[in-house]
């Protein structure tokens, strides 16, 4: 384990050498780091990370992303999405996969009001539409690494919240 300075992240290009496959889970919101902040942790940091990652031979990025991301959104949590998703496209890995999970449901150590109605809501739903809303977490993390072991076709891969469901399961 490596800790780095994401402010400082090029001065530790050496600890994103000699890896196969690059994953990124990395982000914030922008109640806790403000817009300015959660651009910078999920658009830059990540575009960063990429490329050095790229830079120190990996072959392989799995980043996760989110569901409706569009750089061309109003809303700046689906565009800083849909940005960073083209952005490590264009650093040129061999296979790049971009995980597009629903609402995650997780156990948080922080309480969010918001977010807790939304999970207790949509984990009701999940009932009966398991695969349109939601994901817990335990599948997104299975459905990544699913996806190194047992690679989709093309280049790059998107893996919409079914598709999670899907993989999680495999």
């Amino acid at each position: 384990q490596v800790v780095v300075d994401f402010e400082r992240l090029s001065e530790h290009a050496a600890a994103f050498r000699g890896h196969d496959v690059g994953f990124c889970c990395l982000g914030t919101t922008r109640s806790k780091a403000g817009a300015d902040g959660f651009v910078r942790v999920d658009r830059d940091y990540v575009a960063q990370a990429a490329e050095l990652a790229r830079a120190g031979g990996c072959k392989h990025f799995v980043m996760l992303s989110s569901q409706g991301a569009n750089e061309h959104s109003r809303f700046l949590y689906l565009r800083v999405k849909g940005e960073v998703e083209k952005l490590v496209q264009a650093v040129g890995f061999d296979r790049c996969t971009i995980l597009r999970p629903a609402v995650l449901l997780c156990a948080r150590q922080e309480f969010r009001p918001l977010e807790w109605l939304t999970q207790h809501v949509l984990g009701a739903v999940a009932w009966l539409f398991p695969t349109a809303y939601s994901v817990p977490v335990e599948t997104v993390a299975r459905a990544i690494v699913a996806s190194v072991l047992h690679p989709g076709g093309g280049k790059v891969e998107v893996l919409e919240n079914k598709a999670i469901h899907q993989l999680g399961k495999a």
